[in-house]
């Protein structure tokens, strides 16, 4: 079996990484609310991700039993890694999204829900600390900061 690395990212998860015998990095990030994202990094330059998928933690487990993995084994050190209640996670702002083409003010993020977008992921551009004025477009991955709960909301609001 590889040797398994752990990094903790505070607020976020747990990066788990590893080499294959082809000297492939690959690498899955379990963030605290379960979703995972699995990443095979480029052999020429290990700063490349070749391949990302994002998967929700039911279709991690599908993928863990395709590849003939257990599901009693989950990473229980995830629930523990928190900053005062405080969680960061990533979150798309859908196609058919009610907020797209409107303003993170129009959203009333904060006051809703207690949650900051600190910036916002748009295609290769990341626009950091972004202002209430902000217009989201469909796909923009928003970077939010507060609560697990409070960030399921904006989650839920982005998506419809």
């Amino acid at each position: 079996m590889a040797e398994v690395r752990e990094v903790k990212l505070p607020g976020v998860g747990v990066r788990l990484e590893f080499d294959t015998a082809a000297g492939e990095q690959v690498a899955v990030v379990v963030h605290r609310g379960g979703r995972r994202e699995l990443m095979v990094y480029d052999s020429d330059d290990p700063d490349i991700c070749t391949t990302v998928m994002h998967l929700t933690p039911s279709e991690a487990r599908t993928l863990s039993e395709a590849l003939g993995g257990s599901t009693v084994t989950e990473v229980s050190r995830v629930v523990e890694q928190r900053i005062e209640g405080l969680a960061i996670d990533w979150v798309e702002v859908a196609d058919d999204s009610s907020f797209a083409d409107r303003s993170i003010a129009d959203g009333m993020f904060r006051t809703r829900t207690g949650v900051s977008v600190v910036a916002v992921i748009r295609g290769s551009e990341t626009v950091a600390a972004p202002g209430p004025d902000f217009v989201f477009t469909s796909g923009d991955v928003a970077v939010v900061v507060g609560t697990p709960a409070g960030i399921d909301q904006v989650r839920t609001l982005l998506s419809s």
